[in-house]
């Protein structure tokens, strides 16, 4: 079958259009990054799908195929997404909080492209998280440092040049969500974070058709996993293959937004060691939701040794 095909079952009209099956997915997706579908169908197919909804099968099947031509990587403890593209604002606070889960000795794959916004990817070294552009690069920093980066543009072209797609179209398109579910490493546990508060509950319902085991999506800071710890957060996701659903509270009584940053951020200044009990609390409140995905008692507490244990080396 031809994209074309597929645009047809989407797009046959009212009474007579359906959506794709997990199979029918997997297929478009498998045309459309093999580079020989023509460019008109794939933007049809995309629209369509954002003009209907997409089903978690859908975006089940789409992720399935676009994780089957990636290329292999060495097991992983936590998946990682970062695809906040342009939404970032202030230091990316979570950064130093995948490095905590790092620090507690789970391994760590981030993954993502942030189209614009450059903020993730200059805070990269300063939090201590190497970049990896071939599947050896990576092996050695998870062996090394138990974390490692992924650019998409690099590690999986073919569905980069999908997603860049937005800036043909003008739209969103699923992309956006098939890249927070790549999980390259096939990690069994994932943490996300959207913008947008319906994307949480497609994105556990299709985890749950892939067989992953235990997966935390909140509505983060600007769309990346990090939490606001002066909200109550409500997450969603799988726990030993089953939903899940929780509301954590606050951590902190005072009112502010996560953009808002003591000092503004100049493009060459170094990744700063928070000073202000907010920011600390960001950082440990979401290490603390990603340690209890991956099974941590009382991840809370846990998050909070380790980042004082962090602060204790650096003052040494």
């Amino acid at each position: 079958m031809s994209v074309a095909e597929y645009v047809r079952i989407l797009g046959r009209g009212p009474g007579r259009s359906r959506a794709l099956t997990k199979d029918e997915a997997a297929e478009a997706m498998r045309l459309m990054l093999a580079g020989d579908a023509a460019p008109e169908a794939i933007g049809a197919l995309l629209m369509l799908l954002r003009m209907k909804g997409e089903t978690a099968d859908e975006i089940a099947g789409f992720s399935q195929a676009a994780q089957d031509a990636s290329p292999k990587l060495p097991p992983v403890d936590l998946d990682w997404p970062s695809y906040a593209a342009g939404r970032t604002r202030g230091h990316p606070w979570f950064l130093l909080s995948a490095k905590l889960v790092a620090e507690a000795g789970h391994s760590v794959l981030l993954h993502g492209f942030n189209g614009p916004d450059a903020t993730v990817r200059k805070g990269l070294a300063d939090a201590g998280i190497g970049i990896a552009e071939t599947p050896d690069a990576a092996a050695l920093l998870l062996t090394r440092d138990r974390i490692a980066y992924l650019p998409l543009e690099i590690w999986h072209p073919a569905l980069f040049g999908l997603l860049k797609l937005r800036d043909v179209l003008g739209l969103r398109s699923c992309i956006n969500t098939v890249c927070r579910m790549l999980n390259p490493a096939r990690a069994q546990s994932s943490v996300q974070g959207v913008f947008h508060p319906s994307y949480r509950l497609l994105q556990a319902d299709a985890a749950a058709l892939l067989g992953w085991q235990n997966l935390t999506v909140i509505k983060g800071g600007g769309g990346e996993f990090e939490r606001h710890p002066a909200k109550d957060i409500t997450g969603f996701g799988l726990r030993n293959g089953t939903p899940w659903e929780t509301t954590v509270p606050p951590l902190i009584n005072e009112t502010r937004r996560l953009s808002t940053v003591v000092e503004s951020p100049s493009t060459d200044a170094p990744f700063p060691i928070p000073q202000e009990a907010f920011e600390t609390a960001i950082i440990t409140g979401t290490a603390a939701l990603a340690l209890d995905t991956l099974g941590v008692q009382d991840s809370q507490t846990r998050a909070e040794d380790l980042w004082a244990q962090r602060l204790t080396a650096q003052a040494a």
